[in-house]
């Protein structure tokens, strides 16, 4: 998904490894097709018969991301896709199905919004794994938004504009949307550190920006083109790209696809130029290698050798030789730059071969600004503390077929997590308590999990009117993460 021509390759050198506590107080967009996809596939392979797997992954996952590694999660869901899209995905099953790609025609999509055509809908199934996982999130009290399209283009505007610190998806295509931290793959039950890419060491390893990484998506095709310029690599994409700025990058392509060779009428007059100077090139030594000749040699020193700390005045030249004399500098010079004109020359053709190349709805959709997310609203509401315990638990015994007792236990982080945090956040107002019945007593303990510090944390059931009279006084313990700054404050 994303960038084609193994763009992650490219950029997999410049990746940090962070652990969990990378997350903890960060708000993260989650692409949630992504998750969904990604590992109801694992489950499946693991646990065949697994029921609703995706709802399985998604409660666990989220408790997980939410409580264990102290982050705020942001999930994110497709809208409609563009029509490049739909017919993308559809050339997609043709290819996988081995269908016969001259019937592909016969299936009419819209070019452009508002044209007439076949309307290609998702999968159904799909599509009610998605409405099933955002109602289990929003009565997990988190905030859940619709993207217009893509799910990975709102998470990377949400990260663009500050809403929050990463996303969390393995879709290229988030970069060219203008994410500035993206984190591939994330796994919460892994000592493993994870792969995280931050735009800034992309621009100042690679020399990518934005336009450019969308120039390479259109060489080497993308989700909404799926066949880029025919003939060409990531990494050729990467030399041609490049060449030029950010700034000029699709003036320049434009230029390429209509047949023009940028700067190639200047490099031929320096070339034409250095090659008159070093027309009568010096005569070189056979034996050294350097300018002058053998019986010269024998009578005055060469100077190249001398300074070298040679004894004699001419030195025989070892396998491999190369002289760095003026006139070799600039014969290597021209041979280089000839080399590089019949490069550019083959690449520029290649694209010029392409019809319509670049395609400007295509990097219109990459470069727009807003994907939806807030409706009568000027920036997203993001809220992490309205969850429905009873109305959980009635969707997971209806879906899952789970004990209420089970589920009460396995949302307890989520509840803590809360908890806590608004104990820590305004430690002077009176919070109600926890499950009806416990309150706060205190941290017992440090405990290490997956190389990770945890509290155990202590808590005493509340002594209310009722039960004054027998004095119970019943204390619980529960494991619970928490930041100690969070508790402290």
């Amino acid at each position: 998904m994303g960038v084609g021509g193994r763009f992650w390759d490219l950029l997999k050198p410049y990746a940090k490894y962070e652990d969990i506590d990378f997350l903890r107080g960060k708000r993260v967009a989650v692409d949630l097709p992504f998750w969904i996809v990604q590992h109801d596939q694992a489950i499946r392979a693991r646990l065949p018969h697994a029921r609703n797997p995706h709802l399985r992954t998604t409660f666990f996952r989220t408790i997980a991301l939410f409580s264990k590694m102290g982050a705020y999660p942001v999930f994110v869901v497709d809208g409609n896709p563009s029509p490049l899209k739909q017919q993308a995905r559809i050339e997609r099953f043709f290819r996988g199905s081995g269908l016969d790609p001259s019937e592909l025609a016969k299936v009419q999509v819209p070019a452009k919004e508002g044209q007439k055509g076949t309307p290609v809908k998702r999968n159904p199934v799909y599509i009610r794994y998605i409405q099933e996982c955002t109602e289990l999130l929003e009565l997990l009290g988190m905030p859940v938004l619709r993207a217009d399209g893509e799910a990975e283009a709102l998470c990377a505007q949400l990260n663009r504009e500050g809403h929050v610190d990463a996303c969390i998806t393995a879709d290229s295509d988030a970069f060219l949307f203008g994410a500035t931290c993206v984190i591939k793959s994330l796994r919460s039950n892994s000592k493993e550190p994870f792969e995280c890419y931050d735009v800034s060491d992309i621009e100042s390893e690679l020399g990518l920006k934005r336009k450019q990484m969308i120039a390479i998506a259109l060489l080497v095709g993308n989700d909404y083109d799926l066949h880029g310029v025919p003939g060409l690599g990531v990494d050729t994409a990467l030399r041609l790209v490049r060449q030029f700025s950010e700034d000029e990058i699709f003036d320049r392509l434009c230029q390429i696809g209509k047949g023009s060779i940028p700067d190639l009428e200047k490099t031929n007059e320096e070339m034409d130029t250095i090659a008159a100077s070093t027309s009568m090139k010096s005569r070189h030594c056979s034996n050294c290698g350097h300018p002058g000749s053998k019986k010269a040699h024998t009578k005055v020193a060469c100077e190249y050798c001398v300074p070298n700390g040679s004894k004699v005045f001419c030195v025989e030249k070892p396998s491999g030789f190369k002289c760095f004399c003026p006139s070799c500098d600039q014969e290597r010079e021209i041979k280089e730059k000839k080399r590089h004109e019949n490069w550019l020359t083959k690449v520029c053709e290649k694209i010029a071969s392409e019809k319509n190349f670049p395609n400007d709805e295509i990097i219109q959709l990459y470069l727009r600004e807003t994907h939806g997310g807030c409706e009568n609203t000027d920036t997203p509401i993001l809220r992490w503390d309205e969850y429905k315990v009873e109305d959980l638990i009635e969707f997971l015994v209806y879906h899952q077929h789970w004990d209420p007792s089970y589920i009460r236990k396995s949302i307890l982080p989520i509840q803590s997590t809360i908890y806590l945090r608004k104990i820590a956040d305004s430690p002077s107002i009176e919070q109600p308590l926890l499950c009806e019945q416990y309150e706060f007593d205190s941290i017992q303990r440090v405990k290490i999990q997956l190389g990770h510090p945890y509290y155990l944390v202590k808590w005493r059931r509340a002594i209310s009117s009722n039960n004054l009279s027998d004095g119970s006084n019943k204390e619980s313990m529960i494991e619970e993460q928490m930041d100690p700054i969070e508790v402290d404050d």
